[in-house]
């Protein structure tokens, strides 16, 4: 696989007015992130992703949200480089291994400028959900890595963040043969059967999903079936946040659609240069399931059928592009409805170029 040098706009400095306003803000909190999590004991690798009633948030933590190519990695790296703070990862794509160039993952670069966690620690074969984020980061807290240094969460998962401040619910252990069969089912019959059977078992949570998200509908089944239980009931039930809200400086970009479109035009063009066609025919070395949230990473798709030769290299780019602006305008829809008045709307950084994320 060809190795991708590092965007530039991600190794530079940004104006003034985006990480300098953000710094005057951060700085008016300890310089050092008040670790108030005494302890996060096997229950929160072992269970749902419910931390130990007996532990307390991580105060200062800073949050920064926002669509794809809005600059939100490069602000957070350069606020990072400012304060001495630490960057963790809250973008459900960016965990995986293989997917360094099309999920813009930061790099040698970046990753030498200030501590990067949670970044391409799992791997493709693996369903990666909330819970499993949510229990990974619970362990990096709690591990000492970060040494009282600021967190800096960075990413545009919504459910990242959501769960961060509020926490999540306790969801039953599912026995290996039940995941195995529905994941299975799901292989064989594919996700529309699956969503009608859900619709017959709990139309409320089939409603709620779209009928090709196959990860989530068998998901679904495979709570109901354990614990007889709807999955929306467990989801109800929240727990302890990892996070403090009340300390938390919290932050989501909102760039101008012009700008961010130019952006994802250029930076994927880029990601095509830098390797993304060797990144896929790797993934697609590993012959997964298609069903896989990897798999369906924006680019999987579109450049595997260009390199099976199912579409013109330039046809996959334009869907590709067409893809990742569809998906930065669900996000951002997500963020101005979800996302509070705690929130503080900052622009996209003025000269963050063709940001990495």
């Amino acid at each position: 696989m060809s190795q991708a040098t590092p965007l530039a706009s991600q190794t530079g400095a940004l104006a003034p007015t985006a990480c300098e306003a953000l710094c005057a803000r951060v700085s008016e909190r300890p310089g050092r992130a008040g670790f108030a999590i005494r302890v996060a004991t096997k229950e929160v690798m072992k269970g749902s992703g419910q931390k130990d009633r007996g532990s307390a948030p991580l105060k200062h933590a800073v949050l920064i949200a926002g669509p794809t190519a809005s600059g939100k990695s490069a602000l957070a790296l350069d606020l990072a480089r400012r304060t001495g703070g630490v960057i963790i990862n809250a973008d459900s794509m960016q965990v995986y291994a293989t997917l360094s160039v099309l999920t813009a993952r930061p790099r040698g670069a970046e990753t030498a400028q200030a501590p990067h966690f949670l970044y391409g620690h799992v791997q493709p074969s693996q369903a990666y959900s909330t819970g499993a984020w949510f229990r990974d980061a619970a362990e990096l807290l709690a591990s000492g890595r970060l040494d009282g240094r600021r967190a800096i969460f960075v990413g545009g998962t919504g459910l990242y963040f959501r769960a961060l401040l509020g926490g999540l619910s306790d969801m039953p252990e599912i026995p290996a043969a039940i995941r195995d069969r529905w994941r299975y089912k799901l292989m064989e019959e594919g996700p529309e059967k699956l969503h009608r059977l859900l619709m017959r078992e709990d139309p409320d949570v089939a409603m709620r999903l779209r009928a090709s998200d196959g990860q989530r509908i068998a998901r679904a089944l495979e709570v109901l079936e354990t614990s007889g239980r709807s999955i929306a009931a467990w989801q109800a039930e929240t727990g302890t946040p990892l996070v403090d809200p009340a300390t938390a400086e919290r932050h989501v970009i909102e760039p101008d659609r012009a700008a961010l479109h130019a952006r994802i035009e250029a930076r994927f063009d880029r990601m095509v240069g830098q390797g993304a066609l060797d990144e896929v025919a790797a993934i697609l070395a590993l012959r997964l399931d298609a069903a896989l949230p990897a798999m369906k990473a924006i680019g999987v798709p579109e450049l595997a059928d260009a390199i099976a030769g199912r579409t013109s290299l330039e046809d996959a780019i334009a869907r590709a592009k067409a893809s990742t602006r569809q998906y930065a305008k669900r996000q951002s829809t997500w963020f101005r409805n979800q996302l509070g008045p705690e929130w503080r709307r900052i622009p996209a950084p003025s000269d963050a170029g063709e940001p990495a994320a």
